[in-house]
């Protein structure tokens, strides 16, 4: 079965690529960083706190998370727009170090590789969820750029935003990611690194497509 993983720090371009390649491949496509992101608004919503590891299982649990097509649901709700605010990406970092939200999502990520494969983008797709994946690929680009890219996707969807404020974030973002003990932001040790700093969509994406 075609398995390819592509990991990568936000705003790296790895959502945007993963999407276009699955559609191009006709595979599956796993968001894993939304399933954080949804457990995150979840957790946020019920004013849950997430030093609770036995109210956060319990939380994540009752949680029914749906993808249908281009739409997200949680318990049945769309929940699209409302997970992709800041706050929101900042939660699911915090929640995302955490050993009991990973154990509890790991099978429902790997359900996502069904026939005829699977394009499976995140930050530890090819480290820890399918670390069987031959073709992993690792996406990164320099803090202005990738900023500059989370600025335009917000300004896009009616978010007020600061582009120096987003720098920051991802900047804290980014060291939050690396430096925690579960599952840091670390390339595969077989997988092929990409500066997209200065490469367009389909110009990651032909070179992909080129070494697999």
């Amino acid at each position: 079965m075609n398995l390819i993983t592509i990991d990568g720090p936000a705003g790296s371009g790895k959502g945007t690529i993963a999407k276009q390649l699955s559609q191009e491949l006709k595979l599956n496509y796993l968001d894993s960083g939304a399933i954080y992101r949804i457990l995150g608004f979840h957790l946020k919503e019920n004013n849950t706190p997430i030093e609770n590891d036995a109210l956060v299982k319990e939380r994540i649990q009752k949680a029914k998370i749906q993808f249908m097509e281009d739409i997200i649901y949680l318990n049945d709700r769309d929940v699209t727009d409302a997970i992709r605010t800041e706050s929101i990406a900042k939660m699911a970092s915090l929640i995302a170090a955490k050993k009991t939200v990973r154990e509890s999502i790991l099978d429902l990520q790997r359900s996502f590789l069904q026939k005829p494969g699977l394009v499976a983008e995140g930050r530890d797709m090819g480290t820890v969820v399918f670390p069987e994946a031959k073709h992993k690929f690792f996406l990164t680009a320099t803090v202005e750029e990738r900023a500059s890219r989370r600025y335009k996707q917000l300004i896009s969807k009616g978010f007020d935003v600061i582009m120096a404020d987003l720098v920051d974030e991802i900047q804290e973002r980014d060291f939050r990611d690396t430096n925690r003990t579960i599952s840091p932001l670390v390339p595969a040790a077989n997988a092929v690194i990409i500066d997209t700093t200065e490469l367009s969509p389909s110009q990651v994406i032909e070179f992909i497509l080129g070494d697999i």
